[in-house]
């Protein structure tokens, strides 16, 4: 095999380490955010193997560290405006992930100089490609642990039309809203959606859509909320893409854990008390709640308790270690919706 040069080595030294600091972002969230064992576990198994692989070319011992040169390296000064800007965690993963395949690209290609066993290279890249689609599919449907959401009908809103009654919900704090009507017809379900979400996008709060993944896919809503006898998660998805956010609704742990194997991106937990929007025969209860916190299969998945919620007793969920929770005729028929919404937060401890 011919030896590696110093301009040789100085290239697989730098391709190796970018690919390990990508590497690394990739196991750090896959840890950290997505609390994924077994990812981590893969991830961290490519950045070792790297190391080996590197560690086994043709390359004269001290050789790598010897042409490092990171104050003559001309690409530390030159960069992008792109670079210099991530929208969110998502982007983050993306961008390591690219990073990380294009380094292992350029080591897989110069072995080849060194008449070397690119084949290894080569196989790493392809696994960095799954591991990153299995990551962005993660990241895509988890999400964000809410606060409040506002599940708005409008026959609910007694005092005013509900479009103000979403305004003044995020005026109050909700950050999300989610359609909930039964009965209307596709054509003004859609007009409605729609109406729903440019109220909410220009403030961020997320729009979800009850039972219909395509009316959420035509309003370019976040994501749809189904219940226990609708499509599963992974029927949604083929209708409203891989990343969108679908909840299930669950009323017991067994539940819980069907919808989080099944790529639950959120859990409606309930009924918690009484309602007399939507009665129901039995109640789950706030035990069901502290079921779902300490469960190790739904406890880091998102969730909004739902059913009776109010700012008299938000606080007894809170207390149980409750993040979010989901309401509709205490803020849609208050007088005030805003000051409903900001007294059941408070009761939060948001």
């Amino acid at each position: 095999m011919p030896p590696a040069d110093h301009a040789t080595a100085r290239l697989i030294d730098a391709s190796a380490n970018r690919a390990r600091e990508g590497l690394r972002t990739l196991e750090d969230i896959a840890r950290f955010v997505l609390n994924d064992r077994d990812l981590c576990a893969a991830i961290k198994g490519i950045r070792h193997e790297l190391s080996g692989a590197v560690a086994a070319l043709p390359v004269a011992p001290g050789l790598l560290c010897a042409a490092r040169d990171t104050p003559g390296d001309v690409g530390t000064g030159v960069s992008t405006a792109r670079e210099q800007s991530r929208e969110d965690l998502l982007a983050v993963a993306s961008a390591a992930a690219k990073r990380t395949g294009e380094a292992i690209r350029s080591i897989e290609e110069v072995s080849k100089t060194l008449a070397a066993d690119a084949r290894a290279f080569e196989a790493m890249r392809y696994r960095v490609y799954d591991a990153e689609r299995t990551l962005l599919l993660a990241l895509g449907r988890q999400a964000p642990q809410w606060r409040l959401c506002v599940l708005i009908t409008a026959s609910l809103c007694e005092s005013m039309p509900w479009e103000r009654v979403a305004e003044l919900a995020i005026e109050g704090g909700a950050d999300c809203l989610q359609l909930r009507e039964k009965d209307l017809p596709d054509g003004e379900l859609l007009a409605r959606a729609r109406a729903l979400v440019a109220i909410a996008r220009p403030s961020g709060v997320s729009v979800i859509i009850n039972d219909r993944p395509d009316i959420a896919l035509l309003s370019a809503a976040d994501g749809v909320h189904l219940g226990q006898g609708d499509l599963d998660p992974g029927q949604a998805r083929r209708v409203l893409g891989q990343g969108a956010l679908v909840g299930v609704s669950t009323s017991c742990v067994d539940d819980a854990r069907r919808a989080v194997e099944t790529g639950a991106s959120y859990c409606g937990l309930g009924p918690m008390f009484p309602s007399t929007t939507k009665p129901r025969p039995g109640l789950a209860g706030p035990e069901y709640a502290r079921a779902y916190l300490t469960d190790p299969i739904t406890k880091d998945t998102p969730h909004l308790a739902i059913s009776g919620i109010g700012a008299g007793n938000a606080s007894r969920l809170a207390a149980i270690g409750v993040r979010g929770v989901a309401v509709s005729s205490e803020v849609c028929a208050a007088k005030a919706p805003d000051e409903a919404c900001r007294a059941i937060l408070s009761a939060l401890g948001a």
